[in-house]
C-alpha cells in the first residue's frame, strides 16, 4: 500500500462515523419519505404489518387538487420576500461592525440575542408589539400615521398577520448571517484593500471590487440557507397562528405537510411526504439558481480607481 493511498483511506476512517449517521438519521429518511410520496400509507397501516400501497401520482394529484395546498406554496413564495433584505442588512451591518471602533463588541454581541432568544419568548414579546393596544400602534399613533380608533391588530388581519411574522423572521435571523459575513470578512486579507486604496479607490470601489467578489461564496452560503430556512418556515408560523389563519394568509406549504402527516386522525403520511417532496424539488430549483447568480471567476486582484 502507497502512502496516499494509506492517507486516504485514514481520511475516509475519520469521516465513516459521520457518514454512518448521516445515512440512518438524513439519507435513509429522505429516501424512504420519497418513496412514501407514491403510496397510500395512513394510520391504519401503523401496527397492522401491512406495507405501504403503491398508487404512482395520485398523491401529488390530490394535493395539486387541493386549494389549501396551492395557498401554502404561494404563502411559501412571499415568504421568500424576506430573503433579500435580510442578506443585505446583515452584510451591510457586518461592515459597519468589523471596524475597530469603540463599543463594537458590545453591539455584535446586541445583534446576535435574537438568535439564542427561544422562540416562546420572542412571541410573547413581539405579540405585546403586534397587539391593538401594543407597542406599533402607540408608535404610529404618536407620529400622527394611526388614529387610536382605528388602532391595527397585525396578527388579526389577513393582510398584515403574513408580513408581521416575516418581520420576526428578519429579526432572528439577522444576528446569525451578521456573524456569518464577519466571519468572511475578517478572513479577507487587509493588504488588498490597503493596495485599492492606495491606488486610488473610493471606500465604495473597494467594497464592489475587493470585499464582495472575495466574499461570494459566503454570500452563496447566506442565501442558500436563508432561502431553505423561508421556504420551509414552520415554528414561527405555529406560535403565532397554529390555524394558518386569518383566513389562511399565514398557511405555509409546510403547515400542510404537517397538517397531514400529524394532524387529524388518519395521519396521511403518503399525502405528507408529497407536498414535502414537492417542497424540496422547489427549494433545490431555488439553490441551483443561487449557484447560477453567484457563480463567477475568480475575483481579480488589483483595483483599477
Amino acid at each position: 500500500m502507497n502512502k496516499s493511498r494509506g492517507i486516504t483511506l485514514i481520511a475516509y476512517g475519520f469521516l465513516l462515523p459521520t457518514l454512518v449517521l448521516m445515512g440512518i438519521f438524513t439519507f435513509y429518511p429522505v429516501i424512504y419519505g420519497a418513496y412514501l410520496a407514491f403510496t397510500e400509507y395512513t394510520s391504519a397501516y401503523l401496527g397492522s404489518g401491512r406495507a405501504p400501497t403503491w398508487v404512482g401520482l395520485a398523491n401529488f394529484q390530490k394535493i395539486f387538487s387541493d386549494e389549501l395546498f396551492i395557498i401554502g406554496i404561494i404563502n411559501s413564495v412571499k415568504y421568500l420576500l424576506v430573503v433579500p433584505g435580510l442578506q443585505l442588512a446583515s452584510l451591510g451591518v457586518a461592515v459597519l461592525v468589523s471596524r475597530a471602533l469603540p463599543l463594537m463588541t458590545f453591539f455584535r454581541a446586541a445583534f446576535y440575542v435574537p438568535v439564542i432568544t427561544s422562540m416562546s419568548l420572542a412571541a410573547v414579546m413581539w405579540d405585546w408589539v403586534y397587539n391593538r393596544d401594543g407597542l406599533l400602534n402607540w408608535v404610529l399613533e404618536g407620529l400622527g400615521l394611526l388614529q387610536k380608533s382605528n388602532a391595527i391588530s397585525w396578527l388579526g388581519n389577513e393582510n398584515t398577520a403574513l408580513w408581521a411574522i416575516m418581520l420576526v423572521t428578519f429579526w432572528r435571523g439577522f444576528g446569525y448571517y451578521m456573524v456569518l459575513y464577519l466571519g468572511g470578512l475578517q478572513a479577507i486579507p487587509s493588504e488588498l484593500e490597503e493596495a485599492a486604496r492606495l491606488d486610488g479607490a473610493t471606500p465604495w470601489q473597494v467594497f464592489w471590487k475587493i470585499t464582495v467578489p472575495i466574499m461570494r461564496p459566503t454570500i452563496l452560503l447566506c442565501s442558500l440557507l436563508s432561502t431553505v430556512s423561508a421556504l420551509r418556515v414552520l415554528e414561527d408560523i405555529l406560535v403565532f397562528r397554529p390555524d394558518g389563519g386569518p383566513l389562511n394568509s399565514t398557511y405555509t406549504a409546510l403547515m400542510y405537510v404537517y397538517q397531514k402527516a400529524l394532524g387529524g386522525s388518519r395521519f396521511d403520511y403518503g399525502v405528507a411526504s408529497a407536498a414535502g417532496l414537492v417542497v424540496a424539488v422547489i427549494g433545490f430549483g431555488l439553490s441551483y439558481l443561487n449557484f447560477r447568480l453567484t457563480r463567477e471567476d475568480a475575483p481579480r486582484r488589483t483595483v483599477k480607481a
